[in-house]
């Protein structure tokens, strides 16, 4: 464990650099492949596009192994700290929390994402003392290995909030369960749904652990909101829409109009595809 607890020292540091951390989030081996080779720092995997890949919706619905296995693959296969978005934890309770962190960390990641939406239950978040619970199990697993995993406790007050809500009761109802999950263990506190910078820079005063943010068309720029306070900036399941979406346009193209102009991957060929594979 002496590797990986390297591995999760380094992505420690890469939350406090002069620059923040950006992220463009994987879902397989050969996606991770190609992140790391653009240059990532360290490789975030997306819950969504791990769970479409292997062939389940998002929201707590994948099998908690396969899930695992999926990280261990990812994170066998590239150099950069892996940290890895297991949703909810693929738990009903704390213990189990604890004992998904503990088996994605004895699969490879030095970082765990844990998210507080509640799938299915009879509110859309978790209640702040049980999320407490299980990030503190988050934590207590890293501990037990010996790894200082990097907690990220995902806040989705933003992303599941009404339309009509006001702004500044969200942002008030964000800093309190992230100052309380904090307390917890977690640190980092991940606000999807917020790109305002405002807002964010509201969160990042408001908060004494990195700050990340999810980016996608129309958000403000990485300087931007790195200049507001963000301090790791991530896609979330971006890059996975951006590959199947193009899946779709080649296909109906394909069987449309019977061309294949969309088929062209500029200078991502076969061999150079393969080659990034060959070892």
């Amino acid at each position: 464990m002496e590797e990986l607890a390297a591995r999760a020292r380094l992505l420690r540091d890469l939350h406090d650099g002069a620059t923040p951390l950006v992220l463009p989030n994987a879902w397989d081996v050969a996606s991770a492949r190609v992140v790391a080779a653009a240059g990532a720092a360290a490789i975030a995997t997306t819950s969504s596009g791990v769970a479409w890949s292997l062939g389940a919706p998002d929201g707590d619905r994948l099998d908690r192994r396969l899930a695992v296995e999926l990280v261990g693959r990812i994170a066998g296969a590239v150099t950069p700290p892996v940290t890895a978005d297991i949703e909810a934890g693929f738990a009903g309770d704390a213990a189990g929390v604890e004992e998904t962190v503990r088996l994605v960390i004895e699969a490879g990641a030095a970082g765990v994402n844990i998210e507080d939406s509640h799938h299915g239950g009879p509110t859309p978040l978790r209640p702040v003392e049980e999320q407490a619970a299980r990030l503190a199990a988050a934590r207590a697993a890293g501990e037990a290995t010996g790894v200082p995993v990097f907690v990220n406790a995902r806040v989705d007050v933003f992303l599941r909030a009404d339309a009509d809500r006001p702004r500044a009761e969200s942002l008030r109802e964000a800093l309190d369960r992230g100052r309380a999950y904090v307390a917890a263990g977690a640190d980092g506190v991940f606000v999807p749904g917020v790109t305002d910078l405002d807002t964010v820079a509201e969160l990042a005063a408001g908060l004494a652990v990195p700050l990340n943010v999810m980016v996608g068309p129309g958000a403000p720029s990485v300087a931007e909101l790195a200049a507001a306070g963000a301090a790791r900036i991530s896609v979330g399941s971006g890059l996975a829409q951006v590959a199947y979406a193009a899946v779709d346009h080649a296909t109906r193209e394909l069987l449309d109009a019977g061309t294949y102009a969309r088929l062209d991957s500029g200078d991502w060929s076969f061999r150079r595809l393969n080659a990034l594979l060959n070892d």
